[in-house]
């Protein structure tokens, strides 16, 4: 949710090259600049592309300038995240924080942090959350980080999924459909964020799109052969042919990179919890059929994930993520500490900002 390296601010000056820098909201003339500098830090077309689509973007965006250069920015958007006790949390997420690098390290982010964290106090928001591979720069703002754990080995050996099921290739059409499974599997998972149909449209496809894969689960009689023919090519249209026919039960997002597949989300119906080994019997038997030696499952602690989990992967690990912060606004540091550590407790990253 970041980029780089209390309540109660107000916009104002600091130094920076050149001359005192101004802290203040963006305005309708800085987006080229805001661009410019994203592009320095990120070099990603969808870090602009996400923050354009965003109507109220400008007066979440603040920005040290100085001598009509932006020298920093930090953003956030309001999401809507379960707190793992039946209710739902207004929380700010924090992107695209992001420095000159020749105005490193002169307080511009931490300034900017202060004017971010008020306005999520006015919204209303209980808490701030982000994610980054830099926590120092977020620590003196009072930020903590929090870990996920996930299970991570050598793929499992190949094997046929449970009959009465078809995996087959899905595309960033089958996106928006998707949304009552993910609201389903989710609905009591702490650190998941709700998430609106402006995110099934845009967010969603940007975080999962190619070389990520998109897998369907359907109900489905065993086909001519066995239930091998719906895992043997799920790139061709042998596989493909049979999209369409059936509900979505489970889907799972996976990529390959280097020797190693991810998977990095996965979702099933209530009453379906069979397509979870469906699905990860065919990451399986793909990543046996490339090579690959090693598979990261970024997966919460589920029962029903534990459960299929053998389908996945032999001799699992835990790995650690330890790149979520988090800060109070307006709710008990308490509190937020049992969200974060709830049992299950999980964040995809498709809900990156």
């Amino acid at each position: 949710m970041t980029g780089e390296a209390g309540g109660g601010a107000r916009p104002g000056r600091g130094g920076g090259p050149g001359g005192d820098a101004a802290y203040r909201p963006a305005g309708p003339t800085d987006g080229p600049a805001l661009h410019a500098l994203w592009d320095t830090a990120f070099g990603e077309p969808h870090v602009p592309a996400l923050w354009d689509g965003d109507p109220g973007r400008l007066a979440r965006t603040f920005v040290a300038v100085a001598a009509g250069t932006v020298l920093a920015s930090v953003y956030y958007l309001p999401r809507r995240v379960r707190d793992g006790a039946g209710g739902v949390d207004l929380v700010g997420g924090l992107a695209n924080v992001a420095t000159l690098p020749a105005a490193r390290g002169r307080g511009h982010v931490r300034r900017l942090l202060e004017l971010a964290l008020a306005a999520m106090d006015a919204d209303g928001c209980a808490w701030s959350l982000l994610f980054t591979g830099t926590p120092a720069v977020y620590a003196g703002s009072g930020f903590r980080t929090f870990a996920l754990r996930y299970p991570v080995g050598r793929p499992a050996r190949p094997a046929a999924p449970p009959p009465g099921w078809a995996v087959t290739p899905g595309s960033p059409a089958d996106w928006p459909a998707l949304a009552g499974v993910h609201d389903a599997f989710d609905a009591d998972r702490p650190l998941s964020t709700v998430r609106a149909a402006d995110d099934w449209a845009r967010r969603v496809p940007v975080w999962y799109a190619p070389p990520a894969r998109l897998l369907l689960a359907r109900r489905a009689d065993p086909p001519p052969g066995g239930a091998d023919r719906d895992l043997a090519r799920l790139d061709g249209a042998a596989a493909g042919a049979d999209r369409g026919a059936g509900e979505v039960d489970g889907y799972l997002v996976t990529r390959r990179d280097a020797d190693r597949v991810r998977v990095l989300e996965v979702a099933v119906r209530p009453g379906a919890e069979d397509a979870l080994a469906a699905l990860f019997a065919t990451v399986a038997r793909d990543a046996d059929a490339a090579g690959l030696t090693r598979c990261e499952a970024r997966l919460p602690a589920d029962p029903a994930i534990t459960r299929a989990l053998p389908w996945l992967l032999r001799d699992p690990e835990f790995a650690t993520d330890d790149t979520g912060m988090v800060r109070p606004v307006r709710a008990d540091p308490q509190r937020l500490a049992r969200v974060t550590a709830a049992p299950g407790a999980f964040h995809w990253p498709g809900d990156y900002l």
